[in-house]
């Protein structure tokens, strides 16, 4: 499924249920930020290697966490009018110029802080 068809199925399952009166674009990112937070419980106390080897039954809930995030950008972008995959490509762009690979490269410096 595409972008474009995932926020129509999204945009029907919310009208079905009569949830567009409470999916305003400042609902969305705050249910948005909620659910990252609720993501980022799934690896809080682990450390970097617990967080990269996740039991099966752990990662299915953090997988399930991620949908969320997921569901919630994409209605979030449908409710702004933002082509999603648009926008990604513009900031790979602009990622791109702000990391040059020869001045990023195993570094993990903001890019206001690459020599």
């Amino acid at each position: 499924m595409n972008l474009d068809e995932l926020a129509a199925r999204l945009r029907a399952f919310a009208r079905e249920r009569d949830w567009e009166q409470f999916h305003a674009p400042k609902n969305l990112a705050m249910a948005l930020a909620v659910e990252a937070a609720e993501l980022m419980e799934h690896f809080q106390w682990l450390t970097e290697r617990q967080s990269g080897e996740l039991p099966p039954a752990a990662k299915e809930k953090a997988a399930a966490e991620l949908a969320d995030v997921f569901i919630y950008t994409v209605r979030l972008a449908d409710r702004l009018g933002v082509d999603l995959g648009a926008a990604v490509e513009a900031k790979i762009v602009v990622n791109a110029a702000k990391y040059p690979v020869e001045k990023s490269r195993g570094s993990a410096k903001k890019y206001s802080e690459l020599e």
